[in-house]
């Protein structure tokens, strides 16, 4: 029993410290063309940790907020900003956890983010502002004008969650795909595997983008680099999206709203079945469709989303 149960510490010993040495070399190749630099920008000191954001243009102010995603960040913008900001002051934010913000080990729920925005505006802002936000995040700013309407003027939802998933809450079974990917080298080493370089790009061909030939090497790396920035941190957020913490009903707060718009890409998957839930909550929302999108038409139609946008905002 001394023999077996010496080799199965070598081998879990060995397994380990494998893992340990994959983890740190993910996170070193990852960062290695540094094309996520803080030097563009500023740091929020928020609460709960540092919030990287850019600001730049004059005007009435528009914060661009992107899709929530430990490889996500403020570059999903970087076709609109110059487009935006000769009539607007535009600001981009990388969510806490995302991107060039600090990634602290806890458990993120759409209320931190619901604080984040709110605290954001009263902060830095300093006034009511237009949002142009992606994703499941549509549901932070909902929520947020809920709680402090007063910070927000008009609100451009960019694909928006399907209202039902986003109310799923935590099961046992995603509580404990949370807690495996939240251990200490092992749950690094499966986050590492999530978001290895391959499954990255396969994941911005499937879902992000419709073009494939849109895809860049530079694009997939600053995914790769986002995800992986702060010594796979990241994988603390992947952990609270995979345990649904991030969820929320957010069917009253879309009906009481006024200043709801949706652009919607033809090209995503259910686009119209998802819009039309939110239109039917909510007759006042006007909503419009951009082709030759999925998921981004931030990136990949840059021209004709920065006109709807202003449209919007007129």
């Amino acid at each position: 029993m001394n023999r077996n149960l010496k080799k199965v510490i070598g081998i879990t010993t060995t397994a380990v410290a494998g893992m340990y040495i994959i983890n740190r070399i993910v996170d070193y190749t990852a960062g290695q063309k540094n094309l996520l630099t803080t030097e563009e920008g500023n740091m929020y000191h928020w609460k709960n940790g540092d919030v990287f954001y850019t600001v730049s243009g004059k005007g009435t102010p528009v914060v661009l907020i992107h899709e929530l995603n430990p490889a996500s960040s403020a570059k999903e913008w970087s076709k609109i900003v110059h487009r935006l900001e000769k009539k607007h002051t535009v600001y981009t934010i990388d969510l806490l956890g995302c991107g060039r913000s600090e990634k602290p080990g806890i458990t993120y729920t759409n209320f931190l983010y619901v604080q984040l925005i709110n605290n954001f505006i009263h902060d830095i802002v300093k006034e009511a502002a237009n949002i142009v936000v992606t994703g499941i995040s549509s549901s932070f700013v909902i929520m947020a004008q809920a709680m402090e309407p007063d910070n927000f003027k008009k609100i451009i939802l960019v694909n928006p969650s399907d209202i039902n998933i986003i109310r799923e809450m935590p099961t046992k079974e995603t509580k404990a795909a949370k807690t495996i990917l939240e251990i200490p080298i092992l749950g690094t080493f499966i986050y590492n595997l999530i978001m290895h370089h391959k499954r990255i790009r396969n994941y911005i061909e499937s879902k992000y983008i419709f073009k494939k030939t849109f895809l860049s090497s530079k694009l997939e790396d600053t995914y790769f680099e986002s995800a992986h920035k702060g010594n796979s941190a990241g994988k603390y957020l992947l952990a609270s999206t995979k345990g649904n913490y991030v969820n929320i009903d957010i069917t009253n707060a879309v009906k009481k709203a006024d200043n709801l718009y949706i652009i919607s890409s033809r090209e995503r998957n259910n686009a119209v079945a998802i819009t039309e839930k939110y239109l039917h909550l909510n007759k006042n929302i006007e909503a419009t469709y951009i082709s030759n999108s999925r998921y981004l038409p931030q990136l990949e139609t840059p021209d004709k989303f920065k006109d709807i946008v202003l449209m919007f905002l007129q």
